[in-house]
């Protein structure tokens, strides 16, 4: 009796004690819609879903631009694009279970491609994990490996304090993506789930009198305090920094070098430093450029200090090298591709990716943990009459010269059939606007366009990165145009990694995202076949067809465009037609078919 006494008057203090929560028609997702936008979020990338239901609503009628997809996937690789160039936190929002499988690569490239970025995911109320609820799976120990930051909101109080954490950790030291659990009973209002836990009836047991007293109890702490103010503003984040002693042997390393190379990598382009500032620090240092990740079109498209070829050749004469936010993977061969009486600067703020192989290939004579873009500009300050000798960058420049003449060769010889791929390429190189962004998805064609294509500033070229994913082109395109609606946004896409987000013509037609997509057709998956053919013998799994993938886009609303062999003269015009569509509000794809040439034999592609 004691028992269901208790019961009673607690269930009577609840009543009292939240007939306001009762009524009010306030829920979660409006505190998630207030911390985004305190943190300056514009955009907030998705694929609908109900346990998300109440912070799409709220973000949209906060004027946070909510921007739908057809695929979990794209929505990340679209928040992806927005972090790099834009420098805030990139957001997702995708619903419980296969909602959240579905990112799974994605989010792995952000991760290896250091973009800070949140990812929103819904998840099953918080009594009912665990217990066979619709798509309910353990998703924190599924996102632990791959983020910086994992954490299940388990009461509508805490949706600001873990929101604001999970924001701080994707900027700070080495950026990278994080994940926040809301359960749907965190995110729905009061009344929603009281009606939801509350028995149908009142209980006659004992039994279900302490059940309910229970639910009712949970449901008290989900809610107690749920509207009291709270801080919403962005936590200071921390960045590594070089010490003034670090510089100064740096600087003191340079002064004496008469065949430096800078290499410089897409951590460059993180915050503080600007990309503008950037360039015009790298202008002042005068040491030649390999540039490489996002920081391809640092230097602007004809910069005598930006080495675009024989990359190799030249670290095997290079007496020192500064490894700026590029990191000794495979695209350095390891390592193995340095001089060994190369000194070497090192900086990084990953401290892992700062020294990786160095215990095997190659030694760091000054490892820096620090920002690439502070360093640099502190570089130059410390600099004092040194000038680099400029029969060096001018023997750089002519090796450049003569790689690039024999591309141009290349370009101008038949293929078998079909277009020649480099000459696709070189013209639309010529024709592409000064204001385009750049986005790369895909193997051969893509590895060829990063020798013919050059962006034309800052911030002007989107690839996967270090993981090499294929279907990024879709979102970081989407993410790209939203980003800066007067630049023209290409996408330059094999015909394999096209069928990853062909779909999100709808998306570009629905939102008004008019970007251009060339799709180097030569039906198959060429990067593949040119080592499997002669290797083993069979290009099994390899060959695809000579689709219409022009036809497509136009069953998705965009505008498409053939372009073949015969049209070859012609071929100038059909590209300007594609931009004239663009410019009109048509999501544009230039279907081209292209024959075979020898240009990439050797390439890696495993």
């Amino acid at each position: 009796m004691a028992v269901i006494y208790l019961a009673h008057r607690l269930g009577f203090i609840y009543q009292l004690f939240h007939k306001v929560e009762a009524q009010s028609p306030r829920h979660g997702g409006e505190i998630v819609a207030d911390v985004l936008r305190t943190h300056n979020v514009q955009f907030i990338f998705t694929l609908v879903g109900g346990h998300i239901s109440p912070i799409l609503v709220a973000c949209e009628k906060l004027g946070l631009r909510v921007v739908d997809t057809r695929h979990e996937a794209t929505a990340v690789f679209a928040a992806d694009a927005v972090a790099r160039l834009s420098g805030t936190v990139g957001v997702a929002a995708v619903t419980a279970g296969p909602g959240l499988t579905n990112t799974v690569t994605a989010i792995k490239n952000a991760q290896m491609a250091e973009s800070p970025l949140l990812l929103i995911g819904g998840a099953s109320a918080t009594l009912l994990q665990g217990r066979g609820a619709l798509q309910d799976i353990d998703q924190l120990s599924l996102f632990k490996s791959l983020c910086k930051f994992s954490a299940s909101v388990r009461t509508v109080r805490d949706i600001a304090p873990v929101l604001r954490r999970a924001m701080a950790a994707a900027q700070s030291g080495t950026p990278g993506p994080v994940f926040v659990e809301f359960p749907i009973d965190i995110l729905y209002p009061y009344h929603v789930v009281q009606k939801e836990l509350s028995p149908k009836g009142a209980p006659k047991s004992v039994m279900g009198r302490i059940i309910n007293w229970y639910l009712q109890n949970h449901l008290s702490n989900l809610f107690a305090g749920a509207w009291e103010q709270r801080d919403l503003s962005p936590i200071p984040i921390h960045i590594p920094q070089a010490t003034t002693e670090q510089v100064q042997q740096c600087v003191e390393l340079l002064s004496r070098a008469r065949a430096p190379i800078i290499l410089l990598g897409s951590q460059a382009t993180l915050p503080p430093t600007s990309a503008e500032k950037l360039r015009k620090t790298l202008e002042a240092i005068a040491v030649p450029c390999f540039l490489g990740g996002m920081a391809r079109g640092m230097l602007g498209r004809d910069s005598p200090l930006h080495i675009r070829q024989n990359r190799r050749d030249a670290l095997k004469n290079a007496d020192l090298v500064i490894l700026a936010g590029t990191v000794c993977d495979f695209r350095l061969s390891y390592g193995r591709v340095f001089n060994r009486r190369s000194k070497i600067i090192a900086v990084n703020r990953d401290q892992s990716q700062l020294l990786k192989n160095s215990d095997m290939f190659w030694k760091p004579t000054i490892a820096i943990q620090g920002d690439v873009g502070t360093f640099l500009t502190k570089l130059l300050k410390g600099l004092k009459n040194y000038s680099c000798p400029p029969e060096w960058i001018e023997g750089l420049k002519e090796g450049d010269i003569k790689k690039e003449q024999a591309n141009r060769k290349k370009s101008n010889e038949k293929t078998e059939r079909h277009l020649n791929p480099l000459k696709v390429l070189h013209h639309v190189d010529k024709l592409m606007s000064e204001d385009s962004i750049i986005i790369a998805d895909g193997g051969d064609f893509v590895g060829s366009a990063a020798y013919i294509l050059r962006p034309r500033g800052p911030l002007c070229w989107l690839d996967p990165g270090a993981f090499g994913t294929l279907g990024v082109g879709g979102g970081f395109a989407l993410g790209a145009k939203l980003c800066r609606p007067e630049s023209e946004v290409w996408i330059i896409y094999g015909d394999g990694s096209l069928g990853y987000s062909i779909a999100e013509f709808d998306t570009f037609t629905r939102h008004k995202t008019p970007v251009i997509a060339l799709v180097g057709n030569d039906a198959c998956w060429s990067q593949i076949s040119r080592e499997q053919v002669p290797m083993l013998g069979s290009n099994v799994a390899c060959g695809l067809s000579y689709n219409d993938y022009h036809v497509v886009a136009e069953g998705f609303g965009g505008k498409g465009f053939l372009l073949k062999r015969e049209d070859e003269d012609s071929m100038d015009s059909i590209i300007q037609a594609a931009q004239e569509q663009s410019m009109k509000g048509k999501a544009t794809l230039i279907n081209v078919l292209i024959g075979k040439t020898d240009f990439r034999d050797g390439s890696i592609s495993v």
